[in-house]
């Protein structure tokens, strides 16, 4: 098998390297090792060298290159998942922005609010895509919607005994 050797300009390995010294100033030391594996496999050695030196498994140490040449130095950043692809395109999103701005009751809903059932099964409908209820709500909020509380009515108390309080409500900004 032919070692993985990265290939780096002059300036790219210099701040990647000064990156990787910022890092581990700021304590965020597993970005640091990671940005410090591609500077040093740029200088020569292999994963397998790289993960006894930084302490890691070989096959961290070859995921992190891999990110990196996929994906640059985000992919070497905390928190960076790349994660599960949208099932759903651009333009099927807006579309269901679109539909959502619109309101339940336009969509043909007895309901004057939507609810993450109603959108999954909305999302069913119109694009043939299966979301759990829990996921539509994130999915929601990345596009820039967020669930807001309908407003209290006059005289009402929440209170036990007294029922639940209205359901919430779509807005985005």
């Amino acid at each position: 098998m032919v070692p993985r050797l990265l290939r780096l300009h002059p300036s790219t390995h210099q701040r990647l390297t000064r990156l990787s010294k910022e890092a581990e100033r700021d304590g965020a030391y597993r970005v640091a090792r990671r940005l410090r594996a591609v500077v040093m496999n740029a200088e020569g050695h292999t994963s397998g060298e790289l993960a006894a030196i930084l302490q890691a498994p070989r096959s961290k140490v070859s995921e992190w290159l891999q990110r990196y040449q996929t994906d640059g130095i985000d992919g070497l950043l905390e928190g960076y998942r790349s994660g599960r692809p949208s099932e759903l395109t651009e333009k099927q999103q807006q579309q269901l922005g679109d539909i959502l701005d619109s309101g339940p009751v336009a969509y043909g809903l007895d309901s004057g609010i939507w609810t993450s059932p109603m959108i999954a099964w909305v999302i069913e409908e119109e694009f043939g895509v299966q979301y759990h209820p829990g996921h539509v709500r994130k999915l929601l909020h990345g596009w820039g919607f967020s669930v807001q509380a309908a407003p209290p009515r006059a005289g009402a108390r929440r209170c036990r005994g007294a029922g639940p309080m209205a359901p919430p409500y779509l807005s985005r900004p």
